[in-house]
């Protein structure tokens, strides 16, 4: 079995779950055009797997190819498949009391990429409560669910969209996928007044980077080939002088 068919059964074993009906759906059945179970009636955004595996994959697809693509990892033998790396947040707290110390341990299956936890928490704490994507808590399973919901698999791949009656057409969805990754895709940012533009600064860094190694890529293929052109230049022209002397002497 190769990666990607071991991947798709991991991420299909124990998926299903109807987060609103609990132990009465027997599991998704998804319908074969609505977005709905035909085992409970329910939307399929309230089905979630028990690994969050599929999402990261469907995470990945989004922000690969895209000034965001530092937010992923490919995955070794998966021919170019790339996994969202999830930046979890597990804060530990104190309990002070008479007793021996106890501690109180928050996972949050969510946090902003590339803050510290100070400001990790700032930004937790301006969320409604019921909104916070603790591990376990319907917060966790709303954000889930938006996401689902705003970033469906049929906008980002053609293949996916039904609704695409030409080749010219899926061309034009091609090239509005690949405008959005790079001019649209991760604009925002988590950052004090007066301090933001790091996230934004560093990914136009990034995006220097890859350009100046491509263009040293490129000019060292054009050197080659130039070398190249040049030594059978040179043979070809030392073979006519010496056909053009031999020819001379008779």
């Amino acid at each position: 079995m190769d990666v990607s068919a071991a991947m798709e059964k991991m991420s299909l074993k124990g998926a299903g779950k109807c987060l609103v009906c609990k132990g009465s759906c027997s599991g998704l059945q998804p319908h074969s055009w609505r977005k709905a179970c035909m085992a409970c009636g329910c939307s399929t955004v309230d089905h979630a797997p028990e690994s969050d595996l599929e999402d990261d994959q469907r995470m990945g697809r989004l922000f690969g190819d895209s000034p965001c693509s530092h937010l992923t990892a490919k995955v070794k033998g998966g021919g170019g498949l790339r996994m969202y790396k999830r930046n979890r947040m597990i804060v530990t707290n104190p309990v002070v009391s008479r007793k021996d110390p106890t501690f109180i341990t928050t996972t949050y299956d969510w946090a902003p990429a590339g803050l510290n936890q100070k400001l990790a928490m700032q930004y937790m704490e301006l969320l409604p409560e019921s909104q916070r994507p603790v591990s376990g808590t319907e917060g966790a399973l709303e954000r889930r669910r938006q996401l689902l919901r705003q970033l469906p698999v049929y906008d980002q791949d053609p293949m996916k969209c039904q609704s695409l009656g030409s080749q010219e057409e899926v061309c034009t969805m091609i090239l509005f996928v690949k405008q959005f990754k790079q001019e649209v895709l991760g604009v925002g940012e988590v950052a004090l007044p007066g301090e933001g533009g790091a996230l934004k600064e560093a990914a136009a860094q990034r995006m220097a980077k890859e350009v100046k190694d491509h263009s040293h890529k490129t000019d060292a293929v054009q050197d080659q080939n130039q070398s190249a052109t040049s030594g059978t230049t040179s043979s070809a022209v030392n073979g006519t002088n010496d056909k053009t002397e031999y020819v001379s002497k008779y």
